[in-house]
């Protein structure tokens, strides 16, 4: 074997949603994209329903979080991502405006990824809770490599108003 040439599984942490269509339905759809494109999908969380954050006269949001398995490297991965957004019919038309799918990358790993087209950890994640919810489901004592405070943690300290409902 050569071992310059083993690749090793990275553990990446996934928040789908979007508030157009069939919202169960889309996420069902991109959970399967995200398998068949991205790696195994590990663990799935409940659904959660939101009110749309910052940009308000909207449909409420369905999201779900995600633990996937996967060789993909961080750029990589972005690229697949945009692709099955781009597949499923995402228009970006307006900043935090309504969408079919939205998926963002929360964690990859431990790591702390500041690229111009990428920023993992997901920079506002601290101050989202409808980011937080279903990531405390997965991995409630996951450490934020940035702030080194368990999701638990984030999640308790977190002043974001918006009511966040788990559905199923």
């Amino acid at each position: 074997m050569n071992f310059e040439q083993v690749q090793y599984m990275n553990k990446v942490y996934l928040l789908i949603g979007g508030n157009m269509g069939n919202r169960e339905e889309q996420l069902k759809h991109a959970i399967e994209l995200i398998h068949n494109g991205i790696g195994n999908v590990a663990k799935v969380s409940s659904l959660y329903e939101t009110a749309a954050w910052g940009k308000t006269d909207q449909p409420a949001f369905l999201n779900q979080a995600l633990l996937v398995n996967t060789h993909l490297q961080p750029l990589d991965l972005l690229q697949h991502t945009l692709a099955i957004e781009q597949e499923m019919g995402r228009k970006r038309m307006e900043k935090n405006g309504p969408r079919t799918i939205d998926i963002d990358i929360m964690f990859y790993n431990h790591a702390v990824i500041d690229e111009p087209s990428l920023t993992v950890p997901h920079p506002a994640m601290a101050q989202r809770r409808f980011v937080l919810e279903p990531l405390a489901e997965l991995a409630p004592d996951f450490q934020h490599p940035v702030h080194h405070k368990s999701i638990t943690q984030l999640l308790d300290e977190c002043t974001d108003p918006l009511p966040v409902k788990r559905l199923k």
